[in-house]
């Protein structure tokens, strides 16, 4: 599909960006940032070239680019501030810092940014919509992003404290979800599954939801983050993993039981 192409070739040049930028800076976590960014600019140019109605068009611009904007922002805060993320560490130790493997992996998320742009293409060709299916993405958008926003908001108020090195951050909403912020990123996708409901590629939305669990489930999102946090936290996340779910949010085990989630 020719507008795929041309989001493709957008990713695959900003990606070639982020691997220049980390050879210089040692941080292969810009990749997350060029991600989020990609990903909402994919929106934007999907609804400015759809073939659908304009209504719908217009919200997954304004939503689908609000969202990358706000994520793509919030990664870059930590990039810029923090030293590489101790996944990313791993990966270059376990590629001895080769950078072809690098740089395979940067245009590895170019692809990516193409697989989640699908949603965009079904909405972007989608026939007009009733006023309460508008609503209805508005809202759950609203409480999808707004909640992930919140996740992260107290992630980073408990890193910001010394006192925590080393430590589980179990205030707010980490309190009943071991990766809160995954949660509302998947909850996020559905959005675009109401914007595309009278589109003739209204299952190409599904992708959204569907793709996202997989990547947090099983491929780079919870085994690399819990992995990682076993490195660095040892019991005291193993305790966590013993009284927290694992990703959909809910009361915290009142004892230590094993779970059989808990394993990342």
């Amino acid at each position: 599909m020719k507008l795929l192409l041309w989001v493709w070739l957008y990713a695959a040049l900003i990606m070639c960006w982020g691997w220049w930028w980390q050879r210089r800076h040692q941080n292969i976590g810009v990749v997350d940032v060029l991600w989020a960014k990609g990903v909402g600019a994919s929106a934007l140019l999907l609804a400015l070239l759809g073939e659908g109605s304009v209504t719908p068009r217009i919200a997954l611009a304004v939503l689908g680019g609000a969202w990358g904007v706000r994520l793509a922002l919030h990664l870059w805060r930590r990039v810029r501030s923090e030293a590489e993320d101790g996944r990313y560490q791993h990966l270059r130790r376990h590629w001895n810092g080769h950078q072809g493997k690098i740089f395979g992996f940067f245009q590895f998320q170019a692809l990516l940014i193409v697989l989640f742009a699908l949603p965009f293409v079904a909405v972007s060709q989608s026939a007009a919509l009733p006023v309460g299916w508008i609503v209805a993405a508005v809202a759950m958008w609203l409480l999808s992003v707004g909640g992930e926003a919140l996740a992260d908001h107290q992630l980073a108020r408990f890193r910001a404290d010394p006192a925590n090195k080393g430590k589980t951050c179990r205030a707010g909403l980490w309190r009943y979800s071991r990766h809160p912020n995954y949660f509302f990123e998947w909850l996020h996708w559905f959005t675009y599954v109401l914007l595309a409901v009278h589109s003739p590629l209204w299952w190409l939305a599904w992708s959204g939801p569907l793709v996202m669990y997989v990547f947090l489930r099983w491929v780079s999102g919870i085994p690399f983050t819990e992995a990682q946090a076993l490195r660095s936290r040892g019991e005291d996340y193993r305790a966590y993993q013993r009284t927290t779910p694992m990703l959909f949010p809910w009361f915290p085990s009142r004892t230590e039981s094993p779970r059989k989630e808990s394993s990342p």
